[in-house]
């Protein structure tokens, strides 16, 4: 009994807001005449119409292909990176720089660049969500690796954990918190990109429909294609929440007793 009020409790703040929020856009829309923003019951219908045809085949699931061969493997690079260089002071010193210098360049700026060396299609569109993605990945997990407890590495290298076991045994599950807040916030960045890349040099994908529906002023139809990506982001979200609270069950385990001590 006590898990159903807890679980309805969860549902009613989860969906309070956002229905709110609906009521407040139907009651504005009631005698609105702008054919810029759609009522929602319009935008309902015209979000199955569109997306319940072969654009589903044809535009969302080729967008989320990229979307998650990109993001695995921004996250794959960055905690191989960020492992090799946070364990190693002088490659820390000797690599920030040059980091620095490559998370501030915007990745669409490179596209340019990206077109004439590697071509339009998918592989150009997946690096530019990789050259965006990585950094919160790589920066979270040298962070992470850096401040590992030294008593934990003392203890390690006494019992003769050292080397790749050491790494998979106690740097990797030590530095999972900031690696997972890294993976967090590089999530949203991937599904960006996606967008902007498909924008700008596609001929499907949720970009390039959206764009489309802009140019031929298919205002409902377009919104539906924004309204498709917030959901996509929110689905993410929760998927990864899910994921995350798996993997660091340990950690809020502790946290709580922290807290209850």
């Amino acid at each position: 009994m006590k898990l159903l009020r807890h679980t309805a409790a969860a549902v009613a703040f989860g969906l309070g807001l956002p229905v709110l929020l609906i009521l407040i856009w139907w009651a504005a829309s009631l005698n609105s005449t702008s054919i810029f923003v759609p009522r929602p019951g319009d935008l309902v219908t015209t979000f199955f119409r569109v997306w319940g045809s072969d654009r589903f085949l044809t535009d969302v699931l080729p967008s989320l292909g990229r979307y998650a061969i990109g993001a695995i493997l921004a996250v794959v690079l960055g905690v191989i990176i960020g492992v090799v260089v946070g364990l190693n002071q002088t490659l820390r010193a000797l690599t920030e720089p040059v980091f620095e210098f490559f998370r501030a360049l915007p990745p669409p700026v490179l596209m340019p660049i990206l077109m004439f060396l590697i071509g339009v299609g998918d592989a150009m569109k997946i690096t530019i969500i990789v050259l965006g993605a990585v950094w919160p990945v790589l920066l979270n997990t040298i962070e992470g690796v850096r401040s590992t407890d030294s008593v934990q590495n003392e203890t390690s290298r006494s019992y003769g954990i050292v080397g790749v076991r050491r790494v998979w045994y106690q740097v990797i599950p030590s530095a999972a918190p900031q690696i997972l807040a890294g993976v967090r916030q590089s999530l949203p960045i991937a599904l960006i990109l996606m967008v902007i890349s498909e924008m700008m040099a596609s001929s499907s994908g949720l970009g390039f429909s959206i764009i489309q529906f802009q140019r031929r002023f298919e205002i409902p139809e377009m919104w539906a294609g924004i309204v498709l990506l917030g959901l996509i982001g929110l689905v993410v979200s929760l998927l990864f929440k899910v994921l995350e609270g798996r993997i660091l069950r340990w950690y809020y385990g502790l946290k709580d007793l922290d807290n209850a001590a």
